[in-house]
């Protein structure tokens, strides 16, 4: 499923027009995203958890010439699916 798919979905689901779930839809990653970047977190009882991790500064190696190349630290974004989410797709 892809955004468009998404946003038809909400759409049907909610009643809303297509032009407001999309509002909706944006607005919804805007404020993970927001979250996430302000090193915050986001817990949705049932759904899952989406967090910032620590990647540590490593070495790593250019696969066609061998050379060794530094690899930055950085933040990386979690998610972790929650008991509600799980059983869902397992059911």
């Amino acid at each position: 499923m892809n955004k468009n798919e998404l946003v038809a979905a909400v759409a049907e689901k909610s009643g809303l027009s297509k032009g407001d779930a999309t509002s909706a839809v944006d607005a919804v990653f805007e404020t993970i995203q927001g979250e996430l970047k302000n090193g915050g977190d986001i817990r949705l009882v049932g759904f899952g958890n989406f967090t910032v991790g620590r990647r540590e500064a490593s070495k790593g190696r250019n696969p066609s010439t061998g050379a060794e190349v530094d690899i930055p630290a950085r933040n990386v974004p979690k998610f972790t699916a929650g008991k509600g989410l799980k059983d869902a797709v397992n059911s």
